[in-house]
């Protein structure tokens, strides 16, 4: 059903938030390590395209965590018995999901680790 205005869209998105980081452990983890990525940035003192780089890349994970979650709560709903086709879907997205977060890794041992050899040596 469509919202009839922009507020009532933004209530349901918030919900989803919310309902998200109630409900999904993946989520509480990216948090909790985007949480940490941010005191190691503040200390390390990041230029503005590294956090302008470090904070894209944690909304592009925890929406895709939050799509891939949307996704297996379909397929559920629609394909109540377990098979394998409802197996590799759900494996595919939460594949999806892990090389976002790889990648978003290494992007990061970019950016933290000439950083903190710089600050040891």
């Amino acid at each position: 059903m469509k919202n009839k205005n922009i507020i009532s869209s933004f209530k349901c998105a918030i919900e989803g938030i919310i309902s998200a980081y109630k409900s999904e452990r993946n989520i509480k983890i990216q948090i909790e390590i985007m949480l940490l990525v941010i005191i190691m940035g503040i200390i390390l003192e990041n230029s503005l395209i590294e956090w302008i780089i470090i904070i894209t890349l944690f909304c592009l994970i925890i929406a895709t965590e939050m799509i891939n979650t949307a996704i297996e709560y379909t397929i559920d709903l629609a394909m109540p018995k377990k098979n394998d086709m409802v197996k590799k879907a759900k494996d595919i997205s939460a594949g999806a999901v892990l090389i976002f977060v790889i990648g978003s890794s290494i992007i990061g041992l970019l950016i933290f680790v000439p950083k903190l050899i710089a600050l040891f040596n």
